[in-house]
C-alpha cells in the first residue's frame, strides 16, 4: 500500500536524480522570483519570454561547436540573449517603434536561426532538448551554474533594489534626482537573460520563461508590497518544482511541462480566489456594494 511518504518523500529519498531537480528548482526559483516580479512590474511579461527564445541561436551555435556542453551553450546563449537586448535597446531608442515590438521582431528572428541551426546540426532528440530541457539529467555542473545564478541575481537585486522599484514606478523622478534609470534598466535586463541562461539548461527555452513569469504573476493576486511579491513567487516557484517533480515521477510525465502545468494551476487558483482583485472577490465586492 502506497504511503504518504512514498508519494511525497520517497522518490527523493530513493533517487539521486530527483534530488538533484529539486535543488535546481530551488536555485532556478531564488532567481527567476524576483526578475520575473520586476518584468510583471514593468509590464515586460512578454518580453520575458521572448528574452527566453532570444537565447536560442547563442545556444545552438555552442552546440554545433561542442555538442551538448554546459559552459559553450551557456556562453552562447548569454551573448545571444544580450545582443538581443542591446539592438532591442537601440531600435526603441532610435526609432518611433515600441521596446515590446522591437523585442518580439528580434525574438521571431533568433527563434527560427536557433531552429534552424538546431535541426540542421543536430537530430530531433537534440532539438528536443534545447527546447524543453531535462531536469531529470541536470548534473553537479548544471547546479554549479545555477546556483552562481541565482547568488549572482540576489545579490544584485540587493544592491540596485531601490532604484529599480523607482524606475519601475516612477522614471521621471528618477530622471530628475539625476540618477540614471537606464542603467538599472540594462543590469535588469542582463539578469534576465543570465536567469534564461540557467533555467534552459533545465527546462528548455520554452518551459523555464513557465517558472519565472507564472508565479510571480500569480503573487499579484495575494499580497501587494515588492518584497512580499517577490518571497511568493519565490515560494510558489519552488513548490510548483516540487509538487510537478511528484506528480512526473508517480505518472510517467514529462517533469518540465508538469512543472510549468503546477504553476499555472496556482496561477488559475490565484485569478479565481486571490484576495487582491482575484474574479470571486471583485464579483463579492460588487455584491456587496449593491446591498
Amino acid at each position: 500500500m502506497t504511503t504518504v511518504y512514498d508519494w511525497l518523500v520517497g522518490p527523493f529519498a530513493d533517487f539521486s536524480f530527483m534530488r538533484r531537480a529539486l535543488v535546481a528548482c530551488l536555485a532556478l526559483s531564488l532567481g527567476a522570483g524576483p526578475v520575473g516580479v520586476f518584468l510583471v512590474l514593468r509590464r515586460m511579461s512578454l518580453i520575458g519570454d521572448t528574452m527566453a527564445h532570444s537565447v536560442l541561436p547563442g545556444a545552438a551555435v555552442g552546440f554545433m561547436i561542442a555538442g551538448l556542453s554546459l559552459p559553450a551553450m551557456s556562453l552562447g546563449g548569454f551573448v545571444a540573449g544580450v545582443v538581443v537586448a542591446l539592438f532591442s535597446g537601440l531600435v526603441t531608442r532610435f526609432t518611433p517603434l515600441k521596446e515590446d515590438a522591437s523585442f518580439a521582431s528580434f525574438f521571431l528572428i533568433s527563434l527560427a536561426i536557433g531552429v534552424l541551426l538546431v535541426s540542421t546540426h543536430g537530430t530531433t532528440v537534440d532539438l528536443m532538448h534545447v527546447l524543453f530541457g531535462s531536469i531529470l539529467g541536470v548534473d553537479d555542473a548544471s547546479l554549479l551554474l545555477m546556483a552562481a545564478v541565482a547568488t549572482l541575481s540576489l545579490a544584485t537585486f540587493a544592491v540596485i533594489f531601490r532604484g529599480l522599484v523607482a524606475e519601475c514606478f516612477d522614471p521621471a523622478f528618477l530622471r530628475a534626482l539625476g540618477a540614471r534609470g537606464g542603467i538599472y534598466h540594462t543590469v535588469f535586463l542582463i539578469l534576465v537573460v543570465l536567469n534564461m541562461v540557467s533555467g534552459f539548461q533545465a527546462l528548455g527555452t520554452l518551459m523555464a520563461v513557465g517558472l519565472m513569469m507564472l508565479p510571480a504573476t500569480a503573487a499579484r493576486f495575494w499580497v501587494r508590497q515588492v518584497w512580499s511579491l517577490i518571497a511568493l513567487a519565490t515560494v510558489a516557484g519552488f513548490l510548483s518544482g516540487y509538487a510537478g517533480l511528484v506528480l512526473s515521477y508517480q505518472f510517467n510525465l514529462p517533469s518540465g511541462p508538469a512543472i510549468v502545468l503546477v504553476a499555472g494551476g496556482f496561477y488559475l487558483l490565484s485569478l479565481a480566489a486571490g484576495p487582491r482583485d482575484g474574479m470571486l472577490y471583485l464579483i463579492l465586492r460588487r455584491r456587496h456594494l449593491r446591498s
